[in-house]
């Protein structure tokens, strides 16, 4: 039984009918409706999770109806039902927010599968707005997305971190959030509104270490012709991050120590020790406790910072997050470069929630960023992921198993699209010329499309809804 709100809206009786109650027959709550406009009066009235429209109606058509829809409820997903001749008004339909569409004659399970992944869809865009709204809005957790068990125990320990003093230690792989974590801690505590530094001990030059944290007074050493205020002034009143704390020097380490114990720091060169107010977040991707058996960090600095500890999971021991991700990072993605609708091809989630990714979230949002920039159509396939070729292809491989286990998995346009042109060669004898006319793409691109769905010249049609 699926759960999901769906508005039939077909002039054609028969066809209104059986659709309703082939949506019935699958647990839907439906409704149908004879006409665009008194399609347009129930929007008013109530809130759907899918619209299944005709487009070509007497007096008000399906692309007024999905602009109706849209205006009433963005979230709710439209699929239009269209004929060969109007292929190409329902492409451009789908640029301006339609779901999906299905070409005339179509079988049910079709249909009903285009709408299942509609409705999946809304759900997961759903379950973003509630983790952006509710949770952010709560703790204002700007870009931490998350729907897993080991995600919400991070959120839930950070919220209580949030109104403590206390020192933390943020710990993870390279991309995984450590620094979203630090500024959600910083931007929901008393010390909000004063300043917020980051520094990559890392990054930093090995003598110039002590000087960038601490800061330096003139004649202190070749180069230091004036007094510097180091990051933790700078800090003064507020949180400064040390990302990979493991990479300081053991000078560094004492000062950091002492730092600690009182509140008071020492500008190289300087014989005046000054009090600071500054809250620390540390951060590391590294083990810091085989650090400290190795002597490389001192073990009374490790049991300072490890007041409160926040790890947070790989990418890869979190998998059911990726489709989150994929969805928050597309839509910011689209608003930056300014794109119409862009999806990833069942085989390209596929192969995302597959990858190891060893670049954690960082890499997930530059893989997304990168496919996006650099898409030519709504449909981004597994091809088109500028990811390692030897993955993707092992990765291609396994999706014919995955078929087979997952049965629910629920037809995308691009499996529309192949359908379409099969019963458009179907129909026209095989007559790649007329189709491409059809269609409304060229020849090259047909033949295209030919090659690269592996299309035979005939494709049987059964159980077929037609006017």
């Amino acid at each position: 039984m699926e759960d999901g709100k769906i508005l039939v809206v077909e002039d054609q009786d028969a066809m209104r009918e059986s659709l309703v109650i082939a949506f019935k027959d699958e647990g839907y709550q439906v409704e149908g409706v004879a006409s665009g406009e008194e399609a347009i009066q129930r929007l008013g009235n109530s809130v759907y999770d899918l619209v299944v429209t005709d487009l070509k109606m007497k007096k008000v058509e399906g692309l007024e109806v999905l602009k109706a829809v849209k205006n009433a409820n963005p979230s709710t997903e439209v699929v239009l039902i269209t004929a060969y001749g109007t292929i190409s008004t329902a492409v451009q339909a789908i640029r301006d927010g339609a779901y999906d569409y299905v070409t005339k004659p179509f079988r049910h399970q079709e249909i009903l599968k285009v709408a299942k992944k509609a409705i999946e869809k809304k759900s997961l865009k759903d379950r973003v707005r509630y983790l952006e709204g509710e949770i952010r809005d709560k703790y204002k957790f700007e870009g931490i997305v998350g729907n897993s068990n080991a995600m919400l125990e991070v959120l839930k320990i950070t919220s209580h971190v949030c109104r403590t003093e206390s020192t933390v230690l943020v710990t993870g792989e390279s991309g995984t959030g450590k620094e979203l974590i630090a500024r959600a801690i910083h931007y929901n505590s008393p010390r909000k509104d004063n300043p917020f530094v980051v520094i990559n001990c890392g990054a930093l030059p090995e003598n110039l270490q002590e000087s960038e944290l601490f800061g330096h007074v003139k004649g202190s050493f070749t180069g230091a012709i004036r007094d510097k205020m180091g990051l933790f002034q700078q800090a003064q009143k507020g949180t400064i991050l040390l990302d990979e704390i493991g990479e300081t020097l053991p000078s560094t380490q004492v000062k950091l120590l002492r730092f600690l114990q009182d509140g008071e720091i020492r500008p190289v060169g300087g014989n005046k020790a000054i009090h600071v107010d500054t809250r620390i977040i540390a951060a590391t991707n590294e083990n810091l406790e085989k650090a400290v058996e190795s002597g490389r960090f001192r073990k009374d600095l490790f049991y300072r910072i490890n007041v409160i500890r926040i790890h947070i999971p790989p990418l890869r021991e979190r998998r059911e997050d990726i489709p989150l991700l994929v969805e928050y990072f597309l839509e910011k993605i689209l608003e930056k470069f300014k794109k119409g609708k862009r999806v990833f091809s069942e085989e390209a989630m596929y192969a995302f929630m597959n990858y190891e990714w060893p670049g954690n979230i960082r890499e997930l949002q530059n893989i997304v960023e990168r496919a996006v920039a650099l898409s030519k159509s709504e449909i981004i396939n597994v091809d088109e992921l500028p990811l390692p070729v030897e993955e993707f292809a092992a990765l291609s491989r396994n999706l014919v198993d995955y078929e087979k286990k997952k049965s629910f998995i629920v037809t995308t346009l691009a499996e529309q699209e192949k359908n379409a042109i099969i019963d458009a060669l179907n129909k026209y004898g095989g007559n790649q010329t007329k189709v491409s006319q059809v269609l409304g793409i060229s020849t090259t691109t047909l033949w295209r499309k030919i090659k690269k769905y592996r299309i035979k010249s005939q494709h049987e049609i059964s159980d077929n809804i037609d006017n």
